[in-house]
């Protein structure tokens, strides 16, 4: 797996700034800012290694730093499998502040948009390692309170802040050793449904932050490397909200591509060992299959896949049947292009 700088990504990443069809996030396994552009709306406004629309942005601002790894996983659902680009940093370089309450850091000088150049920024205190998760406000009012509960923990039962938060829809920005993405939009909950908006948002899953990891068991990240940002291209088997659609077999040969040039060499190679096996008519028993999590997912994901660009055939199910029995078609949808 590439450790090195590779060159190659700062040009990558240039162009998907230009593709609406590119989603983004930022944080870490509980505390997340996504941008995602809005089919309709006007096209990103391009900055010096970023790109804003009136929703939200994001800038990456040491692309040197940037270790590319592309991965896929299972879905809880049959016919799906899961895939991204994690941009991660030498885990020596990723942790940020991790401070465990309230703080003010102050203007945010280096804010998006001229226009929100003045507003104060504040640090929620979720005490991550490779992010600051703040909100950033000009409400005087916010501001006060904000500053009266500094220094407490805002998930304490008696702390007011994270009432005002949720009911002021604050500016979130997450900051990263590799840059910043910023929400615009309000924050899922009573004022919008209980459902996150379409586009821009972010997720604060206390549930997830207890277990204080840097990502998701699923996701095969190499050791010595921590994820702080994500790349999600377009899925080919999903639309920007998660319902199913037809397969579109250019965005699948687009992450493939990606796959070979940032993805793990052997589990890559499996899947075309397990292709060219399906083609040539091979049974299920004429492979020893991988002992390690992360090759049974691949080989599973290699099926999948070969179904929803080939079609079902008796074969297929065969190796399905020996090797990726346990789907439940019941469970929950996936995000999109995670």
């Amino acid at each position: 797996m590439m450790l090195k700088s590779d060159p190659r990504i700062e040009t990558s990443i240039a162009d998907h700034f230009r593709r609406t069809g590119t989603a983004w996030s930022m944080g870490s396994f509980g505390a997340i800012a996504e941008f995602h552009h809005v089919a309709g709306d006007p096209a990103p406004r391009l900055l010096d290694g970023g790109i804003v629309t009136d929703r939200g942005g994001l800038r990456l601002t040491d692309m040197d730093a940037i270790r590319p790894v592309a991965w896929e996983a299972l879905s809880r659902r049959p016919d799906r499998w899961q895939q991204g680009i994690s941009l991660c940093v030498e885990a020596t370089q990723a942790p940020m502040a991790q401070r465990k309450v309230l703080t003010e850091i102050g203007v945010d000088h280096d804010a998006l948009r001229d226009l929100d150049r003045g507003a104060i920024l504040f640090d929620m205190g979720l005490d991550q390692q490779q992010v600051d998760f703040c909100i950033r406000t000009a409400d005087p009012d916010l501001i006060a309170l904000l500053r009266a509960e500094a220094g407490r923990s805002v998930t304490a039962s008696d702390c007011r802040a994270m009432p005002a938060i949720l009911a002021a829809h604050p500016h979130r920005v997450a900051l990263t050793r590799i840059g910043r993405v910023e929400v615009f939009q309000k924050i899922g909950g009573p004022d919008t449904g209980g459902v996150s908006p379409i586009g821009p948002h972010t997720h604060v899953l206390p549930q997830l932050l207890r277990a204080r990891r840097t990502h998701s068991a699923n996701t095969p990240i190499p050791e010595g490397l921590v994820p702080v940002a994500g790349l999600h291209l377009e899925s080919p088997i999903m639309d920007s909200l998660g319902a199913d659609r037809d397969f579109d077999r250019a965005a699948f040969d687009a992450f493939q591509h990606m796959l070979a040039a940032w993805g793990d060499p052997a589990r890559n190679d499996l899947k075309s060992e397990i292709w060219h096996m399906l083609a040539a008519g091979d049974p299920p028993d004429r492979i020893d299959p991988p002992t390690d999590r992360f090759g049974r997912a691949a080989l599973r994901v290699a099926l999948r896949q070969a179904e929803r660009r080939d079609g079902a055939s008796d074969l297929l199910s065969r190796w399905r049947a020996a090797f990726d029995r346990g789907s439940d078609r019941s469970e929950d949808a996936d995000t999109p292009g995670h």
